[in-house]
């Protein structure tokens, strides 16, 4: 896992050789003004879901855990969001089966630890990132980019 301030975003672009096209895409649209919804980049490769909605409370959270995709998940408007994070390996009751369609899995585990993300910052979640995000209170909008591993 990943939390930093798009200002330091070039830092980024060597850890994965779509990182560079997500941050160019950021750089040159205006992602504040994005519907919500699917917007590809690169097809399945890379796209980023746009979403707006109300944060909940950290009782509600809930795990997840991706196989194909990296997220990186970006606060455009709004309170600071927070994330649970836990290690993969400490995600260990899940909801139920693996989606292989939506790539993802819902686990009922506690968080070992939560973590806030300000407007204009991002946090990246790799497969081994188990992470409950959208916690926190009030209403936000936010991009989260799937590049595909």
């Amino acid at each position: 896992m990943i939390l930093d301030s798009l200002k330091n975003k070039e830092q980024y672009v060597a850890l994965h050789p779509r990182f560079k096209q997500v941050f160019d895409f950021i750089d040159n649209t205006d992602v504040a003004a994005l519907e919500c919804g699917r917007h590809d980049i690169d097809g399945d490769n890379i796209f980023v879901n746009v979403q707006e909605l109300d944060l909940k409370a950290r009782s509600e959270a809930r795990l997840e855990l991706h196989r194909k995709y990296i997220d990186i998940q970006l606060l455009l408007k709004g309170p600071a969001e927070e994330f649970g994070w836990s290690e993969k390996k400490d995600c260990l009751k899940p909801e139920a089966d693996f989606d292989e369609q939506k790539d993802v899995q819902f686990f009922t585990d506690e968080p070992q630890c939560f973590y806030s993300v300000g407007e204009g910052q991002f946090s990246i979640l790799y497969p081994e990132d188990g992470h409950a995000p959208m916690l926190g209170e009030g209403h936000v909008k936010k991009c989260i980019f799937k590049i595909l591993l």
